[in-house]
């Protein structure tokens, strides 16, 4: 059987210019972002190709290039009611870039006429200001660096032109996105130097955007890969499997929609004026229960979404994590976010989707802080009491950092500087409660992470450190019996 290539598929838009600069080449952004662009391609005039930036040291830029940019996005499960099961091959991707390898081309792209969008998913972690020098012939460590040094080029390739601005829509899972985007690439500019004149380019003639993404992509399937690629007639390295529903809510100028004519190809990409009221609800509700989720769930045993909320005992302790914690800090009626509630149970349900938990659990520590953190601080601010659930989903979260579920090692994917205190933390652990208090307080209190130190909150690292003693001595099924 032949590999995915322009050699058996035909490329009809080879000749479409590159108009999108995508930061990051992970399973989301490609069966979100790029399938929805596809659609631009195949029924609008929007007729643009996209270059994925490898950001990373960990990419598929290699694999895209050697697939001729092609790669499948396969849908499946239930919607309305009826069982959806359809592929599309994107052609819309040119190329992929190693920004490390490859700098001088990341850096030609920023002088191209048809540069238009610049979109990311650097996770939560990506969007951050580090303080380095600016060298020359290397890219900066942040991605922000990486935009400020781009638009710099731009701005002295087309003397500042303020029609040659882009738009920037982050899709990044961080509160206001777009806008702290911008404040993170003024900061750059101003640490580095720049002109003034660039900075107010900046300020004026881009475009920041805030936006909210909703899609459920658990990635490459390598349980059924076999039959996939039989029922396809080909292999395909980098097939990304997907859900029916999808979500775009973007907030910018009403001339967007000119630019990037989503209404036209009917796609469910929604242009508002205010996003923070879509935004709390879905970061908390299918976000929050995601990452609260993954370390109970894993340790317990599940290796997917889906076998979680079928067994009774994880089924029953996302429900009260969403309805008696979550729900009741997010300011919108609640018969509006019981609904939407119930529409994420029946999503994690999808019997199609193998949303492995290992993959929501990459860089847990930042989600965990922007996903749940609110949460349990505004619960605990309105009832005077700490949400056990979450509380003990942080307790489940600090142990699954230990690394190991029975006799199997973990392959913890987070910062070096998260992993770093972890192992220096469960290094010296001798298996006391003395010790496992100590992990707790020196993780609570960890303020390059949470920004606050978090054994302040009165009775925070007590209960945390109960559940994780409950966890470390009698296994998470036996712990979640405390709360449930």
């Amino acid at each position: 059987m032949q590999k995915l290539n322009k050699k058996i598929f035909d490329r009809k838009n080879s000749d479409y210019q590159e108009k999108v600069l995508q930061f990051g080449s992970g399973n989301f952004l490609r069966a979100f972002v790029d399938w929805q662009i596809e659609k631009l391609n195949q029924v609008t005039d929007f007729c643009g190709s996209v270059v994925i930036a490898q950001s990373t040291d960990r990419g598929i830029v290699d694999q895209l290039n050697a697939q001729d940019g092609l790669f499948t996005v396969y849908v499946q499960g239930k919607q309305n009611n009826q069982i959806i099961k359809e592929h599309t091959v994107i052609t819309c991707v040119s190329r992929g870039i190693n920004i490390f390898r490859d700098y001088q081309e990341y850096l030609k792209i920023a002088k191209s006429p048809y540069l238009r969008f610049i979109i990311s998913n650097t996770t939560e972690a990506g969007i951050r200001f580090e303080k380095e020098d600016l060298v020359k012939n290397q890219p900066p460590k942040t991605f922000p660096g990486k935009l400020t040094i781009l638009l710099h080029e731009r701005f002295k390739a087309f003397k500042g032109d303020k029609e040659k601005g882009l738009i920037i829509i982050p899709c990044e899972l961080i509160d206001r996105n777009g806008e702290v985007l911008k404040k993170i690439v003024i900061q750059y500019a101003k640490h580095w130097d720049f002109e003034t004149e660039f900075i107010e380019w900046v300020e004026l003639a881009n475009k920041f955007c805030c936006s909210l993404v909703d899609r459920i992509v658990p990635g490459y399937p390598h349980d059924a890969i076999d039959a996939i690629a039989k029922e396809l007639g080909y292999i395909d390295e980098l097939l990304v499997i997907a859900e029916p529903y999808y979500s775009w809510i973007i907030e910018g100028p009403s001339e967007l929609k000119e630019e990037f004519p989503f209404e036209k190809a009917n796609l469910n990409v929604q242009l508002v004026k205010d996003i923070t009221p879509y935004q709390i609800r879905k970061v908390r509700i299918l976000n929050g229960a995601h990452t609260a989720m993954m370390p109970v769930a894993y340790l317990y045993g599940c290796n997917t979404v889906c076998e979680a909320v079928k067994d009774t005992l994880i089924r029953k302790y996302v429900e009260e994590l969403i309805y008696k914690e979550i729900i009741p800090t997010v300011d919108l009626p609640e018969k509006e976010t019981q609904t939407f509630a119930s529409t994420v149970l029946e999503r994690f349900e999808n019997p199609f989707i193998q949303h492995y938990l290992t993959s929501i659990a990459l860089n847990s520590m930042s989600k965990f802080k922007t996903r749940n953190m609110p949460t349990l601080l505004e619960y605990f601010n309105k009832y005077g009491k700490l949400p056990e659930r979450l509380v003990f989903s942080l307790s489940a979260l600090i142990f699954y950092y230990k690394g190991k579920r029975g006799n199997e090692t973990i392959e913890l994917v987070d910062d070096e500087d998260i992993l770093q205190l972890y192992k220096t933390l469960w290094s010296k652990y001798t298996g006391s409660e003395n010790d496992l208090h100590y992990i707790v307080e020196s993780v609570l209190g960890y303020e390059k992470l949470w920004k606050i130190d978090l054994n302040e909150i009165p009775g925070l690292t007590e209960l945390t450190t109960t559940f994780l003693t409950k966890i470390e001595q009698e296994g998470i099924k036996k712990a979640m019996e405390l709360i449930l």
